[in-house]
């Protein structure tokens, strides 16, 4: 594959603080890169710089080897709330409306819905699908699957799987990594690693690195630790050579205490919940609605010590809002037991000081060190932090008070792979009550036994397994609907008919007119196909010409049926 983007010697800091460091590295046309780095490390200043929303410190160089068009999707989408979503993403080329009408359509977006009337997973879709319509040659993504319903991440997965686009992304959603991706790209320490091939590879590969890296920090301790006997037995002042040596012994020194710390991760007496009785959750009748729309109808059920719920569905279906009637100890019909302890973790967060110290916000230092938030970062100031470190010094202040119920809504959100892993970890040996919200299928699978699935109009469904066996279900219960439909659909054998009747006057009339109407209709239907097809830029005659095309389309079907139906008499 060519390269069509050469990055070279690239770096970024945030005041003392060092990102990366005269980077470089290429992107071939074709490929679908995934950034792998924890929290704080500059994925996204890497990506913006990139997208030339920013500026490398040291120079360097960003050249596209051709000129393409770019598409850039940022965490923050911004938006007009003022505005229709057609209007927030008007574009006056003519195949860009066409294509974003369809994209909305498929999305599940109306045109003409204010933008301030919209959910956070909606506002996504918008960007999603003004992304999409641009039909760009080269897309950079930051986070493209936070806040996005299961449904439409698998829309997105579809689209960049058939697309022949180049992609530069950032995520943390590894099934849609495996599926979407054909590289991987390690940010570590301030250097890149690349790593051809799906997610799996990647982590076998970084293993290998890692052990490489380990067993080479072990030679240089073995090396260090015959200079240090030549460091004691040797005065250091005695002449040139010595000095050199005792430079040597000191750069030695800082590359013996570079090593990884294992991948093993060990939740022994930190993921424990307190006592939780027989009683937990009790739901008898729970019956809620926004305004006339419900979210919940009649909803019965007693949550168990010790129960894994997963809960799915699409975007602005009430899911949070059904994690609040849980968390209210106040509803009269939610009765919850005397020992419950209650920990929430919410998708907006709570408000922290961000004055505050990492060690004053969670003093735990175990759940700390656990959590990647090494020693030397326990006297920063939250407002030093990135948005994923914040996100994940909230989840540590929920779970260092050692709740034995934990409500979480959408916890993946925001947070590196390094991260989710350790907390899925964590969760599995987790040993109160789970109830989660989230779109992360990966976690899903890990970490439920069985689904709440919100279907709309007040209707819960309770569906035992995780998200693969559900999506599994459903994809053949689909089948077999398009197979029922098909079956309904074949000719049905003609039975001899005894006797053969010819058409009436009255309907020899009517065949003559439908003959008539659909030689017309015909007519009109080339028409329209030319003027859709021609170019035009009004819009509004466009829209008339394609709601009349729809019309023209039914009216061919209804008479030619009709026609048929005559024509076998």
């Amino acid at each position: 594959m060519p390269s069509f983007l050469q990055i070279d010697n690239i770096s970024k800091s945030y005041g003392t603080k060092v990102l990366f460091d005269h980077i470089g590295f290429n992107i071939n046309e074709g490929d679908k890169i995934a950034l792998v780095a924890p929290n704080g490390t500059g994925k996204t200043s890497l990506l913006r710089i990139l997208a030339g929303k920013d500026s490398s410190d040291s120079g360097g160089s960003v050249r596209f080897l051709r000129d393409i068009r770019i598409a850039f999707l940022e965490q923050e989408y911004d938006y007009d709330p003022s505005l229709t979503v057609s209007q927030q993403i008007h574009s006056n080329d003519f195949d860009e409306q066409l294509r974003q009408r369809r994209i909305l359509s498929e999305l599940g977006l109306s045109e003409d819905s204010p933008m301030s009337s919209l959910s956070g997973g909606e506002i996504k879709r918008v960007a999603i699908a003004q992304l999409l319509a641009r039909d760009a040659e080269f897309l950079i993504m930051d986070e493209p699957t936070n806040h996005l319903d299961i449904e439409a991440i698998e829309y997105l997965e579809n689209a960049l799987k058939r697309s022949r686009c180049t992609l530069f992304m950032v995520s943390h959603d590894r099934y849609f990594l495996d599926r979407v991706c054909n590289t991987v790209m390690e940010m570590d320490r301030g250097s890149i690693y690349i790593y051809r091939g799906d997610y799996e590879n990647f982590l076998s590969k970084r293993d290998e690195r890692i052990s490489n890296y380990n067993a080479e920090t072990d030679r240089v301790r073995n090396v260090l630790r015959r200079e240090l006997e030549w460091i004691h037995a040797t005065p250091c002042a005695r002449s040139g050579k010595a000095k050199y040596r005792k430079q040597a012994f000191l750069e030695l020194k800082e590359r013996a205490s570079d090593a990884y710390i294992s991948n093993s991760i060990s939740m022994d007496g930190l993921a424990g919940a307190g006592y939780l009785g027989k009683q937990v959750i009790d739901c008898k009748d729970l019956s809620f609605s926004w305004g006339d729309k419900p979210i919940v109808k009649d909803f019965t059920y007693n949550f168990q010590r010790g129960e894994r719920v997963g809960i799915v569905g699409g975007n602005g279906i009430g899911k949070s809002t059904f994690l609040n009637l849980l968390a209210d100890s106040n509803h009269p019909a939610v009765k919850r037991g005397e020992s419950v302890r209650i920990g929430y973790y919410r998708q907006e967060g709570i408000p922290m000081d961000e004055g505050d110290t990492v060690m004053e916000t969670v003093p735990d230092t175990r759940l700390l060190e656990k959590f990647l938030f090494p020693h030397e970062m326990w006297n920063n100031r939250l407002d030093r932090l990135s948005g994923g470190e914040k996100r994940r010094l909230y989840l540590l202040t929920i779970l260092m008070k050692q709740p034995n119920v934990l409500i979480l809504d959408e916890p993946t959100n925001d947070l590196d792979i390094v991260t989710l892993n350790i907390l899925e970890e964590y969760l599995m040996e987790f040993k109160g009550t789970l109830v989660i919200v989230t779109h992360d299928r990966h976690f899903l699978d890990r970490l439920v036994d069985h689904l709440f699935v919100f279907c709309g109009n007040g209707v819960v469904k309770d569906f035992v397994g995780g998200y693969s066996e559900y999506r599994s279900f459903m994809e053949d219960r689909r089948q077999q609907e398009r197979s029922r439909q098909t079956a309904q659909a074949a000719p049905k054998p003609q039975k001899e008919k005894p006797s053969v009747r010819k058409l009436t006057w009255k309907e020899q009339r009517e065949m003559e007119a439908l003959e008539a109407e659909l030689e017309a209709l015909a007519g009109e239907q080339a028409e329209l196909e030319a003027l859709l097809a021609g170019g035009t830029q009004d819009y509004k005659l466009i829209s008339e010409a394609s709601e009349r095309y729809k019309e023209v389309r039914a009216l061919v079907d209804e008479k030619e049926t009709r026609w048929l139906e005559l024509n076998e008499i």
